[in-house]
C-alpha cells in the first residue's frame, strides 16, 4: 500500500481547531472523495482510503451531495427508474 505525506502548517490546525488525527482523517476523506468523483475509483477502495466502512462512506458521499448512482445518459436513468 502506498503512503503519502501531506504537510499542513500548524496555523491551519490551530485555525480549524483540528489535531493531527483530525487533519489526517480529513485528508484521507478528501482524497477518497476526489478519487471517487474524478477518477472513477470503486466505492470499496475509496471507503478503504477514507478509513471508513462502505456504508459510512456512502453516507459521507450523500452529505457532500454526491450520488452513488451514475448514468451515462437520460435514457439510461429513465430505464432504471422504470425498472425500480
Amino acid at each position: 500500500m502506498c503512503q503519502i505525506a501531506v504537510s499542513i502548517p500548524d496555523e491551519v490546525l490551530y485555525d480549524t481547531k483540528m489535531n493531527k488525527e483530525d487533519a489526517s482523517s480529513f485528508a484521507r476523506k478528501a482524497v477518497a472523495l476526489g478519487y471517487y468523483t474524478q477518477s472513477g475509483v470503486s466505492l470499496g477502495y475509496c471507503a478503504q482510503i477514507a478509513g471508513m466502512q462502505e456504508e459510512d462512506f456512502i453516507t459521507y458521499l450523500g452529505q457532500n451531495h454526491i450520488s452513488i448512482f451514475r448514468f451515462d445518459n437520460k435514457e439510461e436513468f429513465l430505464e432504471e427508474l422504470n425498472n425500480a
